[in-house]
């Protein structure tokens, strides 16, 4: 008999798990968003699937490297085995139209949000089930790919990620419930959107 098939929470890294201040390729730069944490280890403790799905064009427009990107993952893996949290993988697309570099030259990368590839990808890799699964990212291409993936997405925008979830899931379906989270928090709580706009 096939295990049954858990969801996957689909997190953009930049202005969700952290502060977006502005192509963050090290961990001196990385500062927790409030909740984030709090948010892995709900999650974690309802055995979900948990994947960052990030755009890092200061790879292509030379900021940082490859290397730095999967140091820095690495580190937030292990801030949140600290706090009984997991990150099952991290997916990470460096190209960009405008690189200067020819490696990382690409016009429409298919894993580039707001295409789903990174999505899908991710969503294959852990043999999720999609109809649960949700993505949550700050700009309308995260929500755009979510789209495109098949998954329920939402905006964030501020405050404590935590709570911001909790009034997610409260809308969405009951079988979510499982997640402890905080009491939930209307604030900052933004449903599907269509469309996208310039992904860093």
């Amino acid at each position: 008999m096939a295990a049954e098939q858990r969801p996957a929470l689909l997190l953009d890294r930049d202005g969700v798990l952290n502060a977006d201040t502005g192509y963050v390729g090290r961990y001196d730069d990385f500062r927790w968003i409030p909740g984030a944490l709090e948010t892995l280890t709900a999650f974690t403790q309802a055995n979900w699937h948990i994947c960052v799905v990030t755009n890092q064009s200061g790879v292509a427009r030379g900021y940082y490297t490859e290397a730095d990107v999967d140091s820095l993952h690495d580190q937030i893996a292990r801030d949140a085995v600290l706090v009984g949290a997991r990150i099952d993988c991290f997916y990470y697309c460096p190209y960009h139209p405008e690189s200067l570099t020819a490696r990382y030259r690409c016009a429409d990368h298919p894993e580039r949000k707001p295409n789903p590839g990174m999505l899908l990808r991710a969503l294959r890799d852990c043999n999720a089930d999609v109809l649960r699964s949700i993505m949550v990212g700050n700009k309308l291409s995260d929500i755009e790919a979510g789209r495109r993936a098949g998954v329920a997405a939402f905006r964030y925008t501020s405050g404590r990620l935590d709570l911001f979830l909790a009034g997610v899931l409260a809308r969405v379906a009951c079988s979510f419930s499982h997640v402890n989270l905080p009491a939930k928090s209307t604030d900052g709580y933004c449903p599907f959107y269509e469309g996208s706009n310039n992904a860093q």
